[in-house]
């Protein structure tokens, strides 16, 4: 008996790929999932009521635990044993990979920004980079359908860079807390706005979810449903439906394809046994994040496919991006001493300073050309493993002046849009290869000067924000020291990019490959920009949009 030919195969079970698995099986169509990581169920295996003090080194980061002890990340990191990658000489940069069902959605930030007209047509403002190959106006409903579907809270704004939802689309936000109002005052001072974050944690009950009870981090998990992740919505969803079925432990290392050249299915190493496995598909569905996607296309070199698989405009793995990320902290005076009350809130910021300087942009009064925003840190917070930096002596003395630092430290952390150059790419080592023999990506990255002077900038914004609200800041970094490395935001895309033709782009507006009818890519790597707006609700629009596009295709018989 020879193995089934699966109608759709989908390889990745993050944001975009436990979106098109949604999509496809709520259309009526059959789905076979793989996953490079193992299973995990977030309702058992959440330690949602843990503490810091519960935990050893009081929840301080382990080699496989960077964001502390108790963060959800299962087999994952910036290095995960047995699955080395390399950087080019004079290259730093940093892969993410999260080993486990539901990826990184698992312990993502949730922050859920609309990309908006200037992010998708940025090329034909500033002549920059690459536009999209669609206009903002054609995604937003479907922008709708994923923030009432996943469940975002927030509030239209009105500001430019925050295209407004349809009404009764968005949950309402938490209420901000004392140090982020302060920070929100000053920044009016200087004509700068702060509005409350999107984020996809629920405050009101969606589904079989419950809304966020405001009690433990959401970088542990969320047993209960109320911050997003594809283990306890889209994937359970998906499975509801008798089209899903999910194989756990299943690193692809290759798209498979016939004699002409097109997509057969994927081969496969099962993790558990090391044996090579063959699956067969009619359509492909790459979704294993923006960099492993296009490692698995360029080993999928064939007689028909030399350079690699959809690589005939020679951009797989091209145009990598990352967000920019660069921070500034002080004490504020007026927070000392203030009175405890719980301002725990849904653990991230509740407010947020988004991009305010598109005119000054477009006057020309500004040495960068793309924005940034700042997400704002400050609260009463659960203590951890490391003190408070500078205090001096001991016991009654040392405990008050703890009391009185508790609270009063403020952050702004900077995420700004980068531009796709020359020198930022990956491409495959010649000699490396990972546990299982599979050849391993090489990182080539170089900040360019626009995203350093954006940098400096954002600096000096923080800055004047900070000595508005009374702060000693002192005097700033250089830009090439405060600049994060690249990767180390996680934002990674554009390595497989959408565009209007297939001399310059990957894939079209729908994540089909030029190159093979069945193969779609439904990840960041179809970015044809990164905006300053973190990414993933941006991915599972696109899947969605896309899943529901290819779905209407395999009913038409069109594949």
């Amino acid at each position: 008996m020879s193995d089934p030919v699966y109608p759709v195969l989908v390889v990745g079970s993050g944001a975009g790929g436990a979106m098109a698995a949604y999509e496809l099986t709520r259309h009526g169509h059959e789905v076979l999932m793989l996953e490079a990581g193992r299973d995990y169920d977030p309702v058992t295996e959440t330690p949602m009521f843990r503490r810091n003090a519960d935990a050893p080194l009081m929840g301080a980061a382990t080699p496989d635990k960077h964001f502390g002890f108790y963060d959800a990340t299962v087999d994952g990191g910036w290095q995960v044993p047995g699955e080395p990658y390399t950087t080019a000489e004079g290259s730093e940069f940093l892969w993410w990979r999260s080993r486990m069902l539901g990826g990184r959605t698992n312990h993502w930030g949730r922050y859920s920004l609309r990309f908006s007209t200037h992010d998708f047509k940025g090329k034909s403002r500033d002549g920059l980079g690459a536009d999209w190959p669609f206009d903002y106006d054609e995604i937003a409903p479907w922008y709708d359908r994923t923030e009432a579907l996943i469940g975002v809270c927030g509030t239209n704004t009105g500001l430019d860079d925050m295209p407004p939802s349809s009404e009764g689309v968005l949950q309402p936000p938490p209420r901000p807390r004392i140090p982020e109002l302060l920070i929100a005052a000053a920044a009016k001072k200087l004509g700068i706005p702060a509005v409350p974050m999107h984020r996809a944690v629920l405050t009101r009950p969606l589904d079989d979810r419950a809304p966020c009870f405001y009690a433990t981090p959401c970088g542990y998990g969320c047993s209960i449903g109320a911050a997003f992740q594809t283990t306890t919505s889209l994937l359970p969803m998906a499975r509801a439906t008798g089209r899903l079925r999910i194989v756990t432990d299943a690193m692809v290392n290759t798209v498979t394809t016939d004699a002409d050249g097109q997509v057969t299915g994927v081969a496969y190493i099962d993790k558990k046994t090391g044996t090579e496995r063959q699956v067969a598909a009619k359509v492909v569905v790459l979704a294993a994040s923006a960099c492993e996607s296009a490692r698995i296309l360029l080993n999928s070199k064939s007689a028909r496919h030399p350079n690699g698989l959809a690589n005939s405009s020679g951009q797989v793995g091209r145009n990598l991006m990352d967000s920019t990320g660069a921070s500034l902290s002080a004490l504020v005076p007026a927070l000392m001493n203030r009175p405890r009350y719980n301002e725990d809130g849904h653990t991230a910021n509740h407010l947020f300073i988004p991009w305010w300087g598109h005119e000054a942009q477009a006057r020309g009064e500004l040495d960068f050309p793309r924005g940034y925003h700042f997400e704002l840190g400050g609260r009463f917070g659960e203590p951890g493993a490391h003190a408070i930096g500078g205090l001096q002596g001991y016991g009654t003395a040392l405990k008050q002046e703890v009391r009185a630092y508790y609270g009063a430290f403020v952050s702004l952390v900077l995420r700004g849009e980068m531009l796709p150059n020359e020198h930022c790419y990956m491409d495959i080592d010649p000699q490396v290869t990972d546990q299982w023999g599979i050849p391993v990506p090489r990182f080539h990255w170089r900040w360019s000067e626009h995203e350093l002077r954006q940098v400096a900038h954002g600096l000096k914004t923080a800055k004047a924000i900070l000595e508005t609200m009374g702060a000693n800041v002192g005097e700033l970094p250089a830009p090439e020291e405060a600049i994060a490395r690249g990767g180390e935001i996680i934002h990674e895309v554009g390595t497989t990019r959408m565009g209007e033709s297939p001399r310059d782009s990957v894939t079209n507006q729908w994540g089909q490959t030029w190159d093979c009818p069945n193969l779609f890519v439904m990840d960041g790597g179809v970015f044809a920009s990164n905006p300053h707006k973190n990414c993933t609700l941006t991915i599972m629009t696109l899947a969605m949009r896309n899943s529901a596009w290819l779905a209407g295709q395999l009913k038409a018989g069109r594949l």
